[in-house]
């Protein structure tokens, strides 16, 4: 039997995909994003962490879906929801069995079959961490090698795309990295939506509870309205780039 390693459950989130969606967060990344606010989610087990198998997942969930109408439906976020393939893949095809729409929220560096994964999936939100390979290893420590396998399963499958992209003064912003941006968001398709999303500090407590240095010590937090326009102008023209 399959067993995930949950590290949450948010039974009403209304910003991880379309409608009303029940979020589960996964345990595990291997990334390390200088600004991860959630840096409890990076082993991939941890002993507060509930041992769940798909079956007893789906009976949580199934207790939800009365209120995702016809717009909501399930999100599997982290962490990196990927790492936990085998189980990904089971409790996606028992969702999609149950008449629930599904939602990966990843930035695509996990492990396992990715096709059998996305052909249960049906939105993907996809982190770009960032659009150039040293840019990626700066902000991550890792290479891009492996979110690029995926992206690249996940554009020949079709497989509708949320994109978002964390601005951080310093390493995210300014008009040439966002132009950037743009002139890459171009080479892909079936990008449905852009959201960028500003800096902010809200996890940086969870850093001194584990005894660790936080990586943007004293950069601030952005406010919305420093992207605003930038988001109008990605989302602009994005019909044109959806088939």
């Amino acid at each position: 039997m399959t067993l995930g390693c949950v590290h949450s459950i948010e039974s009403m989130g209304l910003v991880d995909g379309p409608g009303i969606r029940t979020v589960i967060f996964l345990q595990g990344c291997r990334l390390r994003c200088k600004y991860c606010h959630n840096p409890d989610t990076w082993a991939e087990k941890a002993s507060e962490n509930m041992i769940l198998s798909p079956e007893d997942l789906l009976k949580r969930i199934l207790r939800f879906k009365p209120y995702f109408g016809s717009d909501g439906g399930v999100t599997f976020s982290g962490g990196e929801p990927l790492l936990q393939s085998e189980f990904l893949c089971e409790i996606l095809t028992m969702c999609k069995d149950a008449g629930i729409h599904t939602c990966i929220d990843t930035a695509g560096c996990g492990r396992g079959d990715y096709e059998h994964i996305l052909s249960h999936t049906d939105l993907l939100i996809y982190d770009i961490k960032h659009y150039t390979q040293d840019g990626y290893l700066k902000i991550t420590g890792c290479s891009d090698d492996e979110t690029k396998r995926f992206l690249e399963t996940a554009q020949n499958m079709a497989v509708p795309l949320w994109i978002r992209h964390v601005v951080v003064p310093g390493l995210t912003d300014g008009d040439e990295h966002l132009s950037g941006l743009e002139s890459y968001l171009e080479t892909l398709t079936h990008i449905q939506k852009v959201e960028l999303l500003p800096y902010h500090t809200l996890g940086v407590h969870k850093y001194h509870e584990m005894h660790m240095k936080y990586p943007l010590d004293k950069i601030p937090p952005l406010s919305h309205e420093k992207i605003a326009e930038w988001n109008k102008r990605l989302n602009r023209n994005l019909t044109a780039n959806v088939i």
